[in-house]
């Protein structure tokens, strides 16, 4: 196993990412966090966006300077790409790459249209990755905090010879140097990241506190009940495991729950769970996964609505609206906003 170097803002010139124009593609969640820190850190930014939208007007309430994209990229020297995955393709060919010169930086949050190809810029161009590890929203309110968001970069072309630099300079100003930024590549990012998404942070976790809510109701127990016992105290044991590891929350709960964490637990995600993991993992590795993703998209996105749709109607998040609606515990000022960001 590598050595694991941690970069500081100690260890980054801050100041090499004020001397360049940055250019933030879109105004979602990663957009808004992004482009906002960068903002108050003192850089030159504008946002890149399709003038007249709901983006665009949100953005110019926020004080930001627009352009179309294409204006946008004929004006910066580091483009940083944050729309949709599945649309980064289209943009690039159509309203980015037409546009851009020899030694600009093209920037990245997640390696996925690099590292599959969907997107191969020329030679000539510096392509690089700032990924923060976790949601836009998340690196704004850390940001305002005074903390920031661990980060990751990567270097994938560097024709320039600085691309680290900047990128390390880049997530300084976002706020990552506070927390801790680490070097990886393209290609790691992108299928641990999706591997993550799948198995254990998103996938992996919401199917088990469906189950387990369906296994409670099912068994006759109060949904009310089963909502607080296998979603809502996720968050005050992932909050411990965070802080200080699986010790930690171990160190937390009762003696009848850890000992029951550790005989039971493996029964549940099992040697039959790892092997449904490695063909995941499989697929991510092969691309296959990225196509059907791209393809999916392309051609209507049915499927991908229908499971919204039935997710959304789950009676876990009917419960849990009531809940939420009702609990006073843990109110403040939302994190998201969706009618300001």
């Amino acid at each position: 196993m590598s050595e694991l170097k941690i970069f500081l803002d100690k260890d980054i010139n801050q100041d090499l990412i004020k001397t360049k124009k940055i250019a933030v593609i879109g105004f979602g969640s990663q957009g808004y966090g992004q482009s906002m820190n960068l903002k108050d850190s003192g850089c030159d930014v504008v946002l890149g966006l399709r003038l007249g939208g709901a983006s665009d007007i949100k953005a110019k309430n926020y004080g930001f300077k627009t352009m179309s994209i294409e204006d946008a990229v004929k004006w910066a020297d580091v483009i940083q790409v944050l729309i949709p995955d599945e649309v980064q393709a289209e943009v690039y060919e159509n309203q980015i790459k037409p546009n851009m010169r020899a030694g600009q930086y093209l920037m990245f949050a997640h390696g996925f249209n690099i590292h599959f190809k969907k997107i191969v810029p020329p030679d000539d161009i510096n392509v690089i990755m700032v990924a923060p590890k976790g949601p836009g929203h998340t690196v704004r309110s850390q940001y305002t905090e005074g903390k920031g968001v661990p980060s990751l970069i990567a270097v994938y072309q560097n024709p320039s010879g600085d691309g680290k630099e900047v990128a390390l300079s880049y997530a300084s100003a976002i706020g990552a140097g506070r927390a801790g930024i680490i070097e990886t590549t393209f290609r790691e990012e992108t299928e641990t990241d999706l591997f993550g998404e799948q198995t254990v942070i998103c996938g992996g976790v919401s199917a088990l506190m469906k189950a387990g809510f369906e296994v409670l109701t099912e068994a006759g127990y109060s949904p009310y009940m089963a909502y607080f016992e296998v979603l809502h105290e996720m968050k005050l044991i992932v909050d411990l495991v965070n802080q200080g590891g699986l010790a930690d929350m171990r160190y937390s709960i009762s003696n009848t729950a850890e000992y029951g964490d550790m005989t039971r637990g493996p029964k549940v995600i099992s040697e039959t769970s790892k092997k449904a993991m490695r063909e995941i993992l499989k697929d991510i590795q092969s691309g296959a996964f990225a196509d059907e993703f791209t393809k999916e998209m392309a051609t209507g996105h049915k499927y991908f609505d229908k499971l919204r749709e039935e997710n959304r109607n789950h009676p876990i998040e009917k419960i849990g609206e009531e809940i939420r609606s009702s609990f006073v515990w843990g109110r403040k000022e939302n994190i998201i906003d969706r009618e300001k960001n």
